[in-house]
Parts: structure tokens; sequence; C-alpha cells
């Protein structure tokens, strides 16, 4: 926010906007370049040494197949998980098989590297005197502890890389001895491969132990419930016989009881019974049967055959005599003897016919009888075969259990002793020729990347700790006062040259403030005018001595005071004694022209005086507004050089008796908190702050890279002074 009596002023240059990320991280770059290339040239440095002296380090490879095992004589049906996730299972399964510590002991083991004192000195198992006293037998722990440490170091530098969408596998050991890497990927790889062939036979060892174990429980079942059948079948009379398909009554399948095979029969032969007694039956109640059965007699179709011839001769000779003729009755008596004969014939027939009926339905009776009482046999057999059924379908269980786990023990036995090995060495290990680390380039572009990173992380840290004010951006964003102008950096010391040529930068920064000052008053120029700071050093004198000299050169009558009575400054800038000045007015001497330096084309000064024994009670006093007074009338314009703000007492006292103040800043060194409460002591003395300076600025240090230039353009003057802005 503003503070009272400051007013907009009119700048003498424009920003160009506030710039991108990309423009402001370029910016910081530009600014820390130097520490950034420190930064990463130390790092490649580094990296440069550790190239040089890192030991070589050998590579060897190879590349082997891990086929998928399919199927299991174990698994249970309906119980498979879908090939995906069997596959992913398997696969994950078999590269931690290859980075196992037991795979690794073996390795070890083969190699004997537990007795190899250089690989020990080098893997720093062991140090080079406890691997000379060595040389001797090892005991038993201590083989074991050095080949676990081993183990634990060849793990550490192998590796696998899987090739994608494939079953082919590289594996990779990194040493010092190309010799030793190849025989570990050597040894390695055919540890798997016999560490598959030996887990598989151990799963099918155990596999075998175990059905062996139930099949003998399940013999002992069967015999067991084999005599439990035989005891009950023998106590309560069940007798079965072998047959292909289930019997009647409920037995079990195979078996078939003699009750029910009588009862099949004894059913057919009712069967028959039953045809034969309706048949007979037919042939009796009906005539025709008995007509039927007189033709077929032989006998009684003789005897019709005889008569109906001799009743054929009958007729004849009744056509020529009379029935009296003694032949004619011959023939009639035999014909009547026939007819007798063969009704004697037909009653004999129907009573055959009779007498077969009541035997055929005797028959059937005695059947009927029979099967009744081997029905209730079969009930009575029923009942007695339920609990005989139920231990005759224990023995059928535990039959087909061991018949089920003896086929599966035979086929484990089989696949225990001719399986195929899943696990195959594509291509075996090459003696490295080339080192596989440190490679130059690569830690180079490591070191690199690491030295960005680091000045990243060390220029961060650097721009979040600064709290300075960098950029003219930022002054009346952070303080609320108006920026009046800012004043290069520029080579050389001597002040009073570089602001008699009008085209070096620094001139041309401070008539660009005296000019946005003009604006400050209704008046134009501030006639009382004091410059002050945070802190020491950071260019309020030389801004005084600046605008002094820049309203001098106009031709007005311009006093430059030196109120720093505690640490004065301008008499160096002027080259004049300090003897006497301000501190000899404010003490009481009256003759103030005596107290003013005067030169020729710049302005009058008064120089600080001898320093007081306090400062702040000389300008507490009334002497400091009789001054203002009567300098007002003598003079057009007054510049005051104050003490810095901060920690001292003078400036406030200062400021409330001029018209205002100008507050001066050094880019990237003005705390901008220890700035912020200089402006709020000035507001809480009352006094009007016109603006600020931003002095020693650098537009390529800027955090966020401004176009700020100074002047009006000039592409003339002084090319070193230039550069030096």
């Amino acid at each position: 926010m503003d503070l009272p009596g400051a007013v907009p002023h009119v700048p003498a240059r424009e920003p160009h906007g506030r710039p991108s990320i990309v423009a402001e991280i370029l910016s910081i770059v530009r600014r820390r370049r130097l520490l950034i290339a420190a930064i990463v040239a130390a790092m490649l440095t580094i990296g440069l040494v550790y190239t040089l002296l890192a030991p070589r380090k050998y590579t060897a490879a190879a590349l082997i197949e891990i086929q998928r095992e399919r199927g299991s004589f174990i698994e249970v049906e309906g119980a498979q998980k879908s090939d995906s996730l069997a596959d992913q299972e398997f696969y994950q399964t078999q590269y931690g098989l290859l980075q196992s510590q037991s795979l690794a002991e073996r390795v070890a083991n083969d190699l004997r590297l537990y007795d190899n004192v250089e690989f020990l000195t080098t893997a720093k198992i062991l140090d080079t005197d406890a691997a000379n006293q060595s040389r001797r037998a090892l005991s038993s722990e201590e083989r074991r502890s050095r080949t676990t440490a081993a183990a634990s170091y060849l793990l550490r530098n192998f590796e696998i890389e899987p090739e994608r969408f494939s079953r082919l596998v590289t594996i990779r050991f990194t040493g010092r001895d190309p010799a030793l890497a190849k025989r570990v990927i050597d040894a390695w790889s055919a540890d798997f491969v016999r560490m598959t062939l030996a887990r598989r036979y151990e799963a099918t060892a155990y596999a075998r132990s175990f059905l062996e174990q139930r099949l003998q429980q399940l013999r002992g079942r069967i015999n067991e419930s084999e005599r439990q059948l035989v005891a009950y079948a023998s106590q309560q009379g069940i007798v079965n016989l072998p047959a292909n398909s289930g019997g009647a009554g409920g037995q079990a399948e195979g078996e078939r009881s003699l009750i029910a095979d009588d009862l099949a029969s004894l059913n057919q032969e009712l069967s028959r019974a039953v045809a034969d007694r309706v048949k007979a039956q037919s042939r009796t109640g009906s005539s025709d049967g008995a007509v039927s059965e007189a033709i077929a007699n032989p006998a009684i179709s003789t005897l019709r055959n005889k008569r109906a011839e001799l009743a054929a001769d009958y007729a004849k000779m009744m056509v020529q005599f009379e029935p009296g003729y003694p032949p004619a009755r011959a023939l009639q008596r035999q014909i009547q003897q026939l007819d007798q004969s063969i009704n004697r014939e037909e009653r004999r027939v129907q009573q055959t016919l009779s007498e077969e009926y009541r035997a055929a339905a005797s028959r059937e009776e005695a059947l009927q009888s029979r099967i009744t009482g081997l029905k209730t046999g079969l009930l009575d057999f029923r009942r007695r075969s339920i609990q005989y059924n139920i231990l005759q379908r224990e023995v059928d269980t535990n039959r087909q259990l061991y018949d089920a786990l003896l086929q599966r023990y035979k086929e484990i036995g089989v696949a225990g002793g001719v399986g195929v090995n899943n696990i195959s060495v594509v291509d075996g290990a090459q003696l490295p020729t080339r080192p596989s680390s440190p490679k130059l380039l690569l830690t180079m572009a490591a070191a690199l990347l690491a030295g960005l990173i680091v000045a990243g992380g060390v220029v961060f840290v650097l721009e979040q700790m600064n709290h300075g004010i960098n950029d003219p951006e930022q002054v009346e964003e952070v303080l609320g006062v108006p920026l009046l102008g800012t004043v290069p950096t520029v080579p050389g010391s001597n002040m009073t040259e570089m602001l008699a040529d009008r085209k070096t930068p620094i001139s041309e920064a401070y008539l660009s403030i005296q000019t946005n000052l003009r604006f400050a008053t209704d008046q134009g120029f501030p006639q009382i005018l004091a410059i002050t700071s945070t802190r020491a050093a950071e260019g309020k004198s030389t801004t005084a001595f600046a605008l002094a000299h820049a309203m001098a050169r106009l031709g007005g009558r311009v006093l430059l005071i030196d109120a720093d009575m505690r640490s004065p400054s301008v008499h160096h800038l002027i080259d004049c004694t300090n003897a006497y000045g301000l501190s000899d007015f404010l003490a009481g001497r009256d003759d103030i022209d005596a107290l003013i330096h005067r030169f020729a084309d710049a302005p009058a000064v008064m120089t600080a005086g001898p320093q007081p024994p306090s400062a702040a009670e000389l300008l507490s006093g009334s002497g400091l507004k009789r001054l203002v007074q009567v300098l007002r009338e003598r003079f057009d314009h007054v510049v005051f050089d104050m003490p810095p703000v901060m920690g001292l007492a003078d400036a406030p006292l200062v400021a409330s008796a001029v018209d205002g103040v100008v507050f001066v800043m050094q880019a990237g060194e003005t705390h901008s908190t220890m700035a912020k409460a200089a402006i709020g002591r000035l507001s809480d003395a009352h006094a009007r702050v016109f603006g600020a300076v931003l002095t020693k600025f650098d537009p390529k240090r800027a955090t966020f890279g401004y176009g700020y230039d100074y002047g009006y353009g000039y592409g003339y003057g002084n090319t070193a002074d230039a550069k030096g802005g």
C-alpha cells in the first residue's frame, strides 16, 4: 500500500512484462553460471577420477531357456488355474530360484570359492593377512561360513534379464576376474539344471512315499471290509452268484442272489403254465375246439373216410334196390357200427382235452403258490441284504481308491525315472575380453547429470534463501513505493568523472531519477530532499551527491549536506576537509556560510563536521528545523545525505524535517524484510517517501531478466563504461 504523501511517478522506461518460466530459469542460470559450472566441473572431475581409479570389472553372460511344465500327475481335476496366471507364477518362481541363496551356495561349493584366496580377498570376505594365514585345512564350520559369504557376494553381482514374450532368460555375473566370471556363469547354468532335476525327483519321491503309505492303509481297509462282508454273509446265509449286471433284490452290481434266480425262473414257468391252461381251456370249453381235435385225430379220420365210402356204396345200391335188400341192409349195419366207433373216439378225445385242462390248471396253481413263497423269502432276503450291501459298497469303494492310487503310483514312478528336463542352456558363457565397467562415457554422463542435479539443488536453495530485492519490478510490489530508477554497476571509482560525462550509464541513470523526482511534487523537484537506505554501503551517499550534482548543472543553487554524523562520507567524494560542518551548526554556531564548501560547476557542500557525542540529541533539538528554514531561503534545492534507517534514531529525525525522502537499496543485497521495516520507520516519523532507487543493478543478474536499459537509448559513449553497467 502507498505511504502517506507518496505520489505515483512517471517511469523513464517501461519493463517488457513478466517473462515466462523458461525465461526466469534461463536468467537464474545466467546469474549463477559460475557456480553451476564449478559444481558440474567438480562432478565431472570426480567421475573422471573414479573412472581412472576404479577397478576393471568383467561381465559374463549365458542364455537359458525355461519351458513351461504342462500337466501334473497329482493335480486335482477342476482346480487348475488359468494359463496366463499359471504361466506368470511359474516363471516368477523360476526367476526366484535362479537368484536363490541355495543355488548360489551350490555354485560356490562347485567352484571351491571358499578356498580361493584371491576371490576371498577381492570379495572382502577375508583380508590379505587372514587369507594368507588360512592356507590350512578348513573346519566344516569355517567352510560353511565362507561358502555362505561367497554365495552372498555372488548374488550381489548376479542379475537376470528375462526377454519379453519368450521363454529365454539372460543371466550375468560381474567380477574382476574374467575367467572366474565365465566359470561362475557356466556353473550357475549347470547347477540350475541339476537343481531343477533334483527338485523334480524330490517332488516325485515325496509323492511316491505318500502314495505308498496311502496304499498300505487302503490294503488294510480292504482286508478288513472284506472280512466283515464275508462274516455277515455267513451269519445271514446270504449266497450271491457273480453276474455282469446288477441283480434283482437290490444286490450290488456284479452279483445276484439264488432266490432272485429261482423267482425269475418260476415266473417264466408260470407264464408258460398260464398259456397252457388258457389253451387247454379254450379247446375244452368250445365245440369248435373239440371238432378240430376230432378232425385232427387219425383214427377218427380213418373211420369217417371208411363210413363215407360205405355211405356212397349204399346210396348207389338204393338207386336199384329197396332198403330191405339184404346187401343194402348189411351196408347199413356197417355204417351204424362205424358211427358208433366214431362217437366213441370223439368222446375219448373230449375226455383227453378235459384232463389236459385240469393238469394245466393244477400246474399253474402250484407255480403260483411257489412264487408267492419265493416273494416272501425275497422280501426277507432284501431286509437281510441292507447291511450286506453297505459292507459290499465299502469293499468296492476301498478297492476303487486302491486301484486309482496304484495307477498314480505307477505313473509317478515312470515319470520320476524318465522325465525330460525343462531347463536348457541355449548359449553358454564366453570369456569376456573387454571390461564392462567402469565405462567412461556412461560415468561422465552420470557425473554430468549428477552435477546438474546438485547444481540445480544448490541454486534452488540459494534462490530460496535470497530474500534480497533483485529486480525493479519487486520494489513497488514488495515495498509499496514507486520506483524512481535503477543505477547500474559500473567499473571505476571516480564518481565525479563519471557524472561529468553525461553519456555514461550511471549519469544517464541519475538523470532519469532526477526527471522522475520532478513529478514528485506540484512545484517540481523537491526543495528539501533527504536520501537514506536500510544500512550502510548501499549507495545513498553516491545517490545524494549525484542528484545534487545533476541539479547544480542546471544552474540552480544546490546544497549537499552530509547528515550522517556517525559515519560521514561526502567529504571523501569531493575531497575536502571535514573539520567543520553540520554538527557545528546544530551545536550552536550561526555563521552558516563559514560551514559551507563552495565549488565551481558543482553543488555547495556542508560536511558532517566533527563527530558529536550524541548525534541523535543534536538532530532532535531545534537546530535542525532552524537550519531547514534558513536553507529554504538561501538555496533552491537542498539534498541531505541521511544516516541509514535501521538501528539508528538519526534518520527518522532528519526525515521528519524535510520535504520528502528517497529510499536507496542495493540490488540483491538489501533484505526485503529490512527494507519494509525501514519504510515503516520513516512512515511512523510522518516522513514522505517519494520513491526508491535500486543501486548497483546488473540486468544480467536479475532474477527474471527484465529488459531495463538506462537513459534514452544512446548508441555511443564510453564503451568500457557501457560494458561495466
